[in-house]
């Protein structure tokens, strides 16, 4: 009788170890099937940004060919008293600096761009100045980065231009970050080791 009681504790406790089972599969599933909706969900929002970030770049090639067009058609002007005077083309000696940048730069921040001896500097203990890139991603931030600087960039001065920016790097190393999420979209190609330049740059070079 003993015996037969332990059997039955026993196979009841089987079973509802087994429901409890079933139950917890049966949600596993339902998650499962969550996060791959999600993920269908998120990689089609990726898919729009990319082809709306593609037309704004297009965009931009055709308004800055159009603008070149309109600046070689237009006819000098002769009269002397009236002609405006050409802007004084910048000294070989004195590096040309970006507007856009030094706007955004105190009299005694750090200067970004090192001089043309090697890489880049990644400057360290770096303070940020705006909070332009605090919602942005590592590729969007680029984008506007390599537009606003006409030219390519090295990993670390990304990463400068980043982190002044507001862009804050939680890994141990940023640039490689930077790097492998360059690397990764179709947007931008590797010029030189380390750096990158954005691939409608050179439709814009055709166009023009």
């Amino acid at each position: 009788m003993l015996d037969e009681n332990l059997i039955a504790t026993l196979e009841q406790s089987l079973r509802q170890t087994r429901n409890a089972q079933n139950r917890l599969m049966a949600r596993l599933r339902e998650v499962e099937y969550e996060s791959e909706r999600l993920r269908e969900e998120i990689d089609a929002l990726e898919n729009s940004a990319a082809q709306t970030e593609s037309a704004i770049d297009s965009l931009l090639v055709t308004m800055r060919s159009s603008g070149r067009r309109l600046q070689g058609n237009t006819p000098a002007r002769t009269d002397t008293g009236s002609r405006t005077q050409e802007p004084t083309p910048p000294r070989r000696d004195t590096p040309v600096q970006n507007s856009l940048y030094d706007d955004r730069r105190s009299p005694g921040s750090v200067s970004y761009f090192a001089p043309n001896r090697g890489v880049p500097v990644r400057t360290n203990n770096i303070e940020a100045i705006s909070h332009r890139f605090a919602d942005r991603t590592i590729t969007q931030a680029c984008t506007l980065l390599l537009r606003e600087a006409g030219k390519p960039l090295h990993v670390n001065e990304l990463y400068n231009l980043l982190v002044s920016g507001g862009m804050q790097f939680k890994g141990n190393n940023p640039t490689i970050s930077i790097a492998v999420s360059l690397n990764r979209n179709r947007r931008f190609r590797k010029v030189e080791p380390g750096t990158f330049d954005l691939i409608m740059r050179d439709a814009s070079k055709v166009a023009s």
